[in-house]
């Protein structure tokens, strides 16, 4: 057991880089504006998500390589395809979870600096981390912040069920308007994360192989196991906080994703007590910083290992350069675009959605292909799930389509 726990790593901050908008945003919008009625919906894209997820660390457990490697192999305009996607969206990813953390640190800590000031702090903090203590300490500090983001989540899920009980519906339902629609396809969009995240895990599985002793398959498959079920169980519990303490009430949430992050813990605070207020936004302040850290630390990672690939070069210092890049354009688009943020998050989310049948078919189609030793191919379980998973994001887009050309 111990030296399962030793090997745990990249699941972890796998789950840190999911549990972030998806739980704290986007799950407890989803309790407070249709309770328990779209847990269908959190239940199924996990299920369809799974096998494509599992797939980044399973090729890189059995190749010795990441999947941006895996990508090359089967074609260039992949990998291409790939950097265009990821230019397309990480810097408002990057820019939507570092505003919400920042408001949430506002929030707990006082106002007596500026966003802006929490928010470049945040940042600076964040860069000396993976700077001076790269993948080592980044991983020995995800250990702690996922401990303490899960013990806290649950307290305050538990503190929320044993106050005033209201009536709760489990019905589920299919929105029908082009708001709820949209936002259906957001909330599956995110969750529990975007599909190329898989990628940034196989990353982290070859980083973690190079500190030492090669971990097992066994092993690897464990530690992605521990932090996809960390993922499903926090995104109920947001759910559950969101129906319980918000929905039916009269409250209206902002579609700011910095105020409504800081106005989600003054709710909890008035409807659970003042003494809840800490409990809650440490949590909430900790899958925020999970996810900011670990997106700070991934997407300079992988594109830069995607424009090696791709250039057959090799810049000196890239993954340093392009987290600076990504730094600065981050702050960029805070301090022209602030007041559009949620609009950044609704076509994030959407576009995270409708480019997930993308990764799922070259995630697919790599692990099932000579280029993956044959012991290591899906189990006919796993071939079924990863067919009708990739059926299903595929219909589901051209469904959200069809239906956004009908309003």
């Amino acid at each position: 057991m111990n030296k399962l726990l030793k090997n745990l790593g990249p699941g972890l901050l796998f789950a840190g880089a999911a549990i972030g908008v998806s739980h704290l945003v986007q799950s407890t919008r989803a309790g407070a504006d249709f309770g328990f009625g779209l847990a269908w919906a959190l239940i199924l894209i996990h299920v369809c998500k799974y096998p494509f997820f599992q797939y980044g660390p399973r090729y890189a457990s059995a190749t010795g390589e990441s999947l941006l490697k895996g990508y090359n192999k089967l074609g260039k305009p992949v990998l291409i395809i790939y950097a265009l996607l990821s230019v397309a969206t990480m810097f408002t990813i990057q820019t939507a979870v570092t505003i919400v953390t920042a408001g949430l640190a506002s929030s707990l800590f006082g106002d007596f600096v500026s966003l802006e000031i929490w928010t470049v702090f945040i940042l600076a903090l964040c860069f000396v981390v993976l700077i001076v203590g790269k993948y080592k300490l980044l991983d020995r500090v995800m250990k702690i912040i996922i401990l303490i983001l899960t013990l806290s989540t649950v307290a305050a899920v538990l503190l929320a069920v044993v106050g005033p009980s209201t009536p709760l519906s489990f019905v589920q339902i299919i929105p029908q308007d082009k708001l709820g629609i949209t936002f259906l396809i957001a909330f599956m969009g995110w969750m529990p994360a975007p599909l190329d995240i898989s990628i940034w895990h196989s990353l982290w599985t070859v980083e973690k192989q190079k500190l030492g002793k090669k971990i097992s398959y066994k092993s690897t498959l464990y530690d992605f196991n521990v932090g996809y079920i960390t993922t499903v169980v926090l995104g109920f519990c947001f759910m559950c906080l969101g129906t319980v303490v918000m929905y039916n009430s009269e409250t209206s949430l902002s579609p700011n994703a910095g105020i409504f992050a800081v106005q989600l813990i003054e709710i909890y605070s008035f409807s659970l007590g003042d003494w809840a207020y800490i409990i809650i936004g440490l949590a909430a302040l900790t899958a925020m910083l999970s996810t900011t850290i670990t997106t700070l630390d991934a997407s300079p990672r992988a594109f830069d290992k995607t424009l090696q690939l791709i250039s057959v070069k090799h810049l000196k210092s890239g993954y340093k350069f392009w987290l600076v890049v990504l730094i600065t354009g981050t702050l960029s688009i805070y301090f022209f675009y602030l007041s559009e943020m949620g609009t950044l998050i609704q076509i994030a989310t959407v576009l995270s959605f409708l480019t997930a049948p993308f990764y799922a078919l070259a995630n697919y189609i790599l692990i099932s292909s000579k280029h993956t030793p044959k012991m290591y191919h899906p189990s006919r379980w796993l071939h079924a799930l990863s067919i009708f998973g990739i059926l299903f994001l595929i219909g589901f887009s051209v469904w959200y389509l069809w239906i956004l050309c009908q309003f």
